[in-house]
C-alpha cells in the first residue's frame, strides 16, 4: 500500500542533489532498431516540474497543452519548457510553472532532481520533483494550456500502472510507456519521467 511519508523518505535519499549534465533516459529508450533522435545533435535544454500538490491524498500536477500548439499539441505534460540564456534548471522550472499555471514559487519547496530526459525534438528537459502547498490557485495560459489537472501520486507510484504500448511512426514501429487514466493518455517524455521517478524511488 502507497505510503507518502515513505515516498518522501526514498525521495530525500535517492532524488538527485543537483541537476545532472547529461541524459541517462530518451524517447529513444526500448526503441533501439527504430531511433528518431539524430547521432550527434546539440540539445536545447529544457526544464520541467512534477509538483507534488500535498492534499490528504498527494496529487500530481499536469497540463494538457493547446490543440493550436505547433509542438505535443493537444499532449499531456508538466508544467515546463526552453530555459533562458543563463536561466538555472530551477529557476527555469518555477519561471515556466508560474507563467504556464499561475503557480506561485513562494508555495513550492523543491526536494530533487530526475535524470536528464532526451526528446525526439532534441531538448534535454531536466525535472524538478517538488512539493507544492494545496493553498495553491492555479490559473491556465489560455495560449498554451488548455486543461490543469491532477493525478494521485499513488497511481502513478503503482507500477502496475505503467504500460508498453507500441505505434508506428514514419514507418518506425515504436515502443513507449503508457499512464491511461481515466480517458486521459498519459504517454511521451512524460510517461518516460514518470517512470524515471518510479524507478530511481521503488526499483
Amino acid at each position: 500500500m502507497f505510503s507518502f511519508d515513505d515516498f518522501q523518505m526514498r525521495a530525500e535519499k535517492q532524488l538527485l542533489r543537483e541537476p545532472p549534465k547529461g541524459w541517462n533516459h530518451s524517447d529513444d529508450d526500448m526503441n533501439e532498431r527504430a531511433r528518431m533522435i539524430p547521432v550527434g545533435m546539440k540539445p536545447k535544454p529544457a526544464a520541467v516540474l512534477i509538483g507534488i500538490v500535498e492534499r490528504d491524498e498527494p496529487m500530481v500536477i499536469l497540463t494538457r497543452r493547446q490543440d493550436s500548439l505547433a509542438k505535443h499539441a493537444g499532449q499531456i505534460a508538466f508544467p515546463g519548457g526552453r530555459l533562458d540564456a543563463g536561466e538555472g534548471v530551477l529557476a527555469g522550472a518555477l519561471r515556466e510553472a508560474k507563467e504556464e499555471i499561475g503557480l506561485d514559487h513562494a508555495l513550492v519547496r523543491p526536494i530533487g532532481y530526475l535524470d536528464g530526459f532526451l526528446t525526439v525534438t532534441q531538448y534535454v528537459v531536466n525535472p524538478v520533483v517538488a512539493l507544492v502547498s494545496p493553498q495553491c490557485v492555479l490559473a491556465a495560459d489560455a495560449g498554451e494550456v488548455a486543461e490543469i489537472f491532477e493525478v494521485p501520486l499513488a497511481f502513478l507510484m503503482d507500477g502496475a500502472n505503467c504500460q508498453t504500448h507500441t505505434r508506428t511512426f514514419n514507418g518506425l514501429t515504436r515502443h513507449f510507456y503508457v499512464y491511461p487514466f481515466g480517458e486521459r493518455y498519459i504517454w511521451g517524455a512524460t510517461a518516460g519521467m514518470i517512470r524515471n521517478l518510479h524507478e530511481r524511488l521503488y526499483a
